[in-house]
């Protein structure tokens, strides 16, 4: 056990009520997905990705990281390949936005005035968002009247220069990129040894029709899961991705809340 770490559940009981009770203390949620990555990725990939990223926020702006949401909203075949892939486990709308809600109460009756979802799973946002805004209302309805939440998807903080010196070859959009290059190259520097390179298909980004249909048709989902290629994927890349956009998230809620303590 230690009492430094940025990490809720590696704290004591009392270390942590002291830190998340803090006047200017903040607490950062990562929200992931058991959802299929193509044969050359875990399944926790989304989990392992927004607590990583949320960890590296922490270290700068002296927050502490919950314990992950581990499932998410049912993957969608234009962003995430779809619900019918095997391995992918997904929970209902109404269960994300419970879960959402429940925990914002949760660490807000712990003491938390500044709370950030960090979302790592393209498919969770509305669901998030739903859960803190119903919670948001219970606490002002109960006079507390100071908490603030934030929501943020960290793909959302990769800049347009990042995107043009990663993606010399153009970029298709973050819809297509599931298990592509941003989420294999951030794979390959933080945890090399989960990612199998010689599993990787080269083929370009899907094509899917604008609408959705259900049931899906299977066939228009690439035979690996993925949207995208990650065969140009590095370690090099996930070093750059993860320090701007860990960085530039880090910018935005110091500002967002320091906003509030004016």
């Amino acid at each position: 056990m230690t009492r430094t770490s940025v990490y809720m559940e590696e704290l004591d009981a009392f270390t942590y009520s002291r830190k998340i009770s803090a006047e200017d203390g903040i607490v950062l949620i990562p929200a992931g997905a058991i959802e299929q990555h193509g044969p050359h990725m875990p399944l926790n990939v989304d989990v392992l990705l927004s607590r990583a990223m949320a960890g590296e926020v922490a270290e700068q702006i002296g927050a502490l990281v919950a314990a992950p949401i581990m499932y998410g909203y049912k993957s969608q075949q234009r962003s995430g390949g779809g619900n019918h892939l095997p391995g992918t486990t997904s929970l209902d709308g109404a269960t994300v936005a419970a879960i959402a809600r429940s925990l914002t109460l949760e660490l807000a009756r712990h003491g938390a005035r500044r709370i950030v979802f960090v979302n790592g799973h393209f498919e969770n946002y509305q669901f998030l968002y739903e859960g803190v805004d119903l919670a948001i209302r219970e606490l002002q309805l109960a006079g507390l009247d100071d908490r603030r939440v934030m929501l943020l998807s960290y793909w959302d903080f990769v800049d347009d220069t990042t995107i043009r010196e990663l993606y010399p070859d153009g970029f298709s959009g973050w819809d297509v990129e599931h298990g592509g290059v941003l989420e294999t190259s951030l794979m390959l520097h933080l945890y090399p040894e989960r990612v199998d390179m010689e599993q990787v298909e080269d083929f370009p980004p899907a094509v899917l029709p604008n609408y959705d249909l259900l049931p899906v048709r299977p066939e228009l989902t690439p035979g690996s899961g993925c949207l995208s290629s990650a065969a140009k994927a590095s370690a090099d890349k996930g070093e750059i991705l993860l320090k701007r956009a860990s960085n530039s998230m880090a910018d935005a809620i110091s500002h967002e809340f320091r906003r509030d303590q004016r």
